[in-house]
């Protein structure tokens, strides 16, 4: 309590104002983007249709090999986020732990502002704190990935299908579909933190390049999954 009331006098209110900013960007951004996917769909968004399309489309199919494959490549990429991100916390904890070392190497570092001992324990805190949120999506993506797998293996054959009729392939896709979207949201968490980490990263060099970074990756975000080349292709 000692220390949070000396780094509430310690900082100045333009880093308090940039924290503010930052996390202000970060939640705004994320609300604003579920809401404006309804209204104009998304990357995400158009990915998830077609992700049920696929679902959909596997249910017409005798062999699922290729399906099983797909959904394990796609869980790749969580996977070796989550190990990288791993990394990444053990490193700016390594770096906390040796607080002289890291204030005379930040020091070093051409722009970069001068600044106790603390308040660099506090910046540094803040970036691990990210990617440990990073962290527990890109797991989560994984294991939302491994339910999909399982939906899928335990889907009915072909002819089981059309016995069922058209009703219960809509409605398996609906469920696999979803499962695999929420996996896909999931990994996009955790994408979304690291972009937000680089804005924290600018903190270090000072607060205002703090601010033009949470504004800049804001806008790349935007750009990226809502006017993005990829999101048009997507939606023909």
């Amino acid at each position: 309590m000692d220390a949070l009331a000396k780094l509430v006098t310690v900082l100045p209110w333009w880093d308090w104002f940039a924290l503010f900013a930052f996390f202000t960007g970060w939640a705004g951004y994320a609300a604003f983007a579920r809401r404006r996917s309804t209204v104009r769909p998304s990357l995400l968004a158009a990915s998830n249709r077609v992700r049920r399309q696929w679902m959909l489309q596997a249910t017409k199919r005798e062999v699922r090999v290729v399906d099983g494959v797909v959904v394990q490549n796609l869980s790749t990429s969580p996977s070796f986020f989550a190990s990288t991100t791993i990394l990444i916390i053990g490193g700016l904890l390594a770096v906390l732990g040796s607080n002289d070392h890291a204030s005379s190497l930040v020091a070093e570092i051409p722009f970069a502002a001068r600044t106790t001992s603390l308040v660099l324990d506090f910046k540094l805190v803040l970036l691990a704190s990210i990617f440990v949120y990073a962290f527990f999506r890109f797991t989560w993506s994984l294991r939302q990935y491994s339910f999909g797998a399982l939906l899928l293996a335990s889907a009915p054959e072909r002819d089981e299908f059309a016995t069922l009729g058209e009703g219960a392939r809509e409605r398996f896709a609906d469920r696999a579909g979803g499962v695999v979207g929420l996996a896909a949201e999931s990994f996009n968490d955790g994408l979304r933190a690291y972009y937000f980490a680089f804005a924290a990263a600018a903190w270090l060099f000072s607060a205002w390049a703090f601010v033009i970074g949470t504004v800049g990756v804001v806008t790349v975000l935007y750009l990226r999954e809502f006017h993005s080349s990829a999101l048009a292709l997507m939606r023909e």
